[in-house]
């Protein structure tokens, strides 16, 4: 695989793909961390002589136009962020892209428009594919948190184009993840939260052959509940999953894992409620409320046990964290991931990273991945399909 600060690429068209899913509203942009994490790219291939042609996607306008997802203030932001016009194209690919791109002068940078304006980008389409690389010398993804999904704009593009690389924050992502934890210093505890055991059925079993502890929260723990005989009111629970929740419990003391689960919750009517319902014992939780956030108990048996680890992955909140109300457990995790001065810290997922970022902890931390899905595929061990297309790139 190639990287971008390896390459010559002075005088060229380059085409990177970087990952501007931000949260907007009204306009405005809440949380900017995935640009920020760009920028190092962005400015080396500016640096490095290259016309910057920048393409994304935001949200999911179902493959059309919709101005609701328009890119427009992720341009304007990031002209203020490069103290530099970014131009942007009314359309990802079609004539008058592909004129912008064409006469766009080294030392500058366009954007295109939403790349999910188009069904082709999700479907991989070879002629979106092609469309898309029209002009241009070298690719460089620089997308992380797309690397699991085999998309035009990761995947289908590298076809069409002869050189493709490797961005600085990509490099990061693949080299950072790969060596930290393919010899964890121990003890190696993950923390595994967020709503659904379902989507992380392969990572916690897999996790089981990595971690010397496995602590699990967030309102995927009331399928664990459930699994322990424990009933869990209105929460959100996957009745189905039990069964796999038992194997997996099983699974930990076969393999001599030590495995966390809440003791006690905060229980609320809603997620939206503006006041808590109380904490409960998990053996006592009440049939008309909701469990929306680990309780204090459970949080000092989670720091005490994560107070003893020289590696922690964190994927995950430990519940509704968006509400003041429900943000206490995973404040309280992040507070003390955030002391751990002799530990490797890793956090994965939008909504970790949200909470870390609440936190006002982000520096604390030895790394936050910029990925979700594709976080959690890697530690899973799946092969990726962006890694895949860019070694297969010219070879």
């Amino acid at each position: 695989m190639k990287y971008l600060e390896q390459m010559d690429i002075a005088g060229r068209k380059v085409l990177i793909r970087v990952d501007f899913n931000v949260p907007i509203k009204n306009g405005v942009i809440q949380d900017d961390n995935r640009i920020v994490q760009s920028l190092p790219t962005i400015r080396m291939a500016l640096d490095k002589g290259a016309a910057v042609v920048l393409c994304a996607h935001l949200g999911k306008p179902k493959g059309k136009p919709d101005p609701a997802y328009t890119l427009a203030p992720t341009a304007k932001h990031l002209s203020d962020l490069l103290n530099l016009d970014v131009a942007l194209a009314p359309d990802c690919v079609g004539p008058e892209a592909a004129r912008l791109v064409a006469g766009l002068q080294p030392g500058r940078v366009l954007m295109l428009e939403n790349l999910r304006f188009h069904a082709g980008e999700e479907g991989n389409d070879p002629e979106f594919a092609k469309a898309l690389a029209q002009g241009i010398d070298v690719y460089i993804d620089d997308a992380f948190g797309t690397a699991h999904r085999a998309h035009a704009s990761n995947v289908g593009v590298t076809k069409f184009v002869k050189e493709c690389g490797c961005g600085l924050l990509l490099e990061k992502e693949w080299k950072f993840l790969g060596e930290a934890l393919a010899n964890p210093a121990r003890p190696y505890v993950a923390i595994s939260g967020g709503a659904k055991v379902s989507t992380k059925l392969g990572i916690l079993t897999r996790l089981l052959d990595k971690v010397d502890a496995l602590i699990i929260g967030g309102a995927m723990a009331n399928t664990f509940f459930l699994a322990q005989g424990h009933e869990v009111g209105a929460s959100l629970v996957e009745r189905e999953l039990v069964p796999e929740a038992q194997k997996i419990m099983a699974l930990a003391a076969q393999k001599g894992v030590k495995l966390l689960l809440p003791v006690d919750a905060v229980v609320g009517p809603s997620p939206d409620a503006t006041v808590t319902g109380g904490v409960f014992d998990v053996a006592a939780l009440p049939a008309d409320g909701m469990v929306l956030d680990i309780g204090p108990r459970s949080v000092v048996r989670f720091t005490e046990e994560l107070a003893k680890a020289r590696t922690v992955m964190w994927n995950g909140p430990m519940g509704a964290f968006e509400n003041q109300a429900f943000a206490q457990g995973s404040m309280a995790l992040a507070r003390c991931l955030a002391g751990l001065a002799d530990a490797v810290t890793i956090v994965g997922g939008g909504d970790t990273d949200a909470v870390v970022h609440k936190a006002r902890l982000a520096e604390k931390f030895s790394f936050i991945s910029t990925g979700g899905g594709s976080f959690m595929e890697f530690m899973e061990g799946k092969e990726l399909p962006a890694f895949t297309a860019l070694e297969a790139c010219g070879a």
